[in-house]
């Protein structure tokens, strides 16, 4: 099988494949891409999902044709959120998984994320590129014994899981505000509400793959105006932003203001360390320093960690931290193999609304205690050297290298990192007080772009 003309590798990423349909992406690669898979792996059976793609049906159906000719078995689980095939490969014990999805991306793309044993992600180095090599030209035969395909319905299993991390009885009466976007979030977060002590208002409920009403990405803000209008409008305690595969939550207080997600961190590891007293949360390298004087307070060992799901879940599962949480609304619990556990988030903070009474902002408030600048992109052609002349000129202070650089003084820090896939160096600065982050933050995108 030969490459095709104007095939491109661009689709095939650090964390998982991804691209436009069909020019990037269409079912012939998505075939080859399963036949890939199996033959690099070695699976037996492993467990294929789906998201509501208005292509996702048919690059499934590919998908499961290629994993079946090079002779794996296959467990269709059907429309799920990617955390629902994580659950399915770990606590079922597949070999691998693979789930059709483009995540957050906007209607036109899609793609796949990918699995192995235990559910443990495999990033580009661990095989997504090379899997990306191996379509051009596979010279390993069909099997010549094809694989079974049969169904698992994992809704209402998935759910009485997820529900065993909260006491129900103790929860208050909340009215919250959901919207998941016309995508995945959708049935399962029904359900899981439905099964709580609150009233729920659904936005945007139904499975639409046009994704109508607005994009299923909560990290633009644009997409949570709906949500934080709605919040006010029925005056709810809470509301709550689901992503395409529902891998990723975003919340709003009471008063429409969007909680940040390292503040969200923040306060979960508050709830976690309640119980579990000397626990190790990790937090990405974007995130404000308040959530590790928080870690510290409550009697938890704070880490630094690297910005995407593959990099977090290694770095957790080899210094045994139990919790991480990144600045993308990603949150990865030790008690479901490491894999994000948005319903786990859910089920800590109204713990936490309703031990101590406080509302959201009351909450969130004091953890506002710095200025952050949020994620500035550069256009820089040689960026490993723009970030060592940057550590250069600040070499009188605390400079690390665990993903880009990161400069820190005592009061104020900034991290400066590359774009995997753009020619971008990302600037995320915080600093004690607005005028230090304003005035470090333009010292330090001059010396970027100079």
């Amino acid at each position: 099988m030969e490459r095709h003309e104007g095939e491109s590798m661009s689709i095939f990423k650090a964390y998982d494949i991804r691209g436009v349909y069909p020019s990037e992406i269409n079912e012939d690669i998505i075939y080859r891409i399963g036949r890939a898979y199996v033959i690099k792996f070695k699976p037996k059976k492993i467990t294929v999902g789906r998201d509501m793609r208005i292509s996702s049906s048919k690059l499934f159906e590919a998908l499961v044709k290629g994993v079946t000719d090079q002779g794996c078995d296959v467990v269709d689980i059907g429309l799920v959120t990617t955390p629902m095939m994580y659950y399915s490969v770990w606590n079922y014990k597949r070999e691998g998984g693979l789930m059709v999805s483009a995540s957050h991306n906007p209607s036109q793309y899609n793609g796949v994320k990918m699995v192995g044993k235990g559910g443990v992600p495999i990033s580009g180095e661990t095989g997504i590129f090379e899997i990306g090599e191996m379509i051009g030209s596979i010279k390993e035969p069909l099997a010549k014994k094809k694989g079974t395909v049969e169904k698992l319905d994992l809704m209402a299993e998935y759910v009485s899981h997820s529900l065993k991390y909260g006491d129900l009885s103790a929860l208050k009466r909340f009215k919250i505000v959901i919207d998941t976007a016309n995508a995945m979030g959708g049935p399962v977060s029904s359900l899981f509400f439905r099964k709580m002590p609150c009233e729920l208002v659904h936005m945007f409920s139904e499975l639409d793959g046009n994704f109508p009403n607005h994009e299923a990405n909560p990290l633009n803000e644009r997409n949570l105006k709906s949500l934080q209008e709605e919040v006010l409008r029925t005056k709810a305690d809470l509301g709550i932003s689901f992503d395409g595969d529902a891998d990723r939550c975003a919340f709003v207080d009471e008063k429409g203001a969007i909680i940040q997600s390292d503040l969200i961190t923040g306060l979960v590891a508050k709830a976690i360390l309640e119980n579990r007293k000397g626990a190790k949360i990790l937090f990405d390298v974007r995130s404000s320093k308040v959530v590790g004087e928080v870690i510290k307070e409550c009697g938890g060992v704070p880490g630094r960690c690297k910005v995407g799901h593959s990099l977090v879940k290694t770095q957790m599962r080899l210094e045994k931290a139990y919790f991480a949480g990144e600045l993308s609304g990603h949150y990865y619990v030790e008690d479901e193999h490491y894999a994000e556990a948005p319903f786990f988030i859910v089920l800590k903070i109204l713990s936490l609304m309703s031990e101590t009474g406080k509302k959201m902002s009351e909450l969130a408030k004091p953890l506002r205690k710095y200025t952050q600048s949020g994620e500035i992109n550069s256009e820089v052609r040689d960026k490993e050297g723009k970030m060592k002349e940057l550590s250069q000129k600040f070499k009188d202070a605390n400079v690390s290298w665990m993903d880009g650089v990161t400069i820190e003084y005592p009061d104020w820090w900034a991290n400066i990192r590359p774009s995997n896939t753009e020619p971008f160096l990302r600037l995320n600065l915080e600093a004690d007080t607005k005028k230090k982050m304003e005035e470090k933050r333009d010292m330090m995108l001059k010396l970027i772009r100079a």
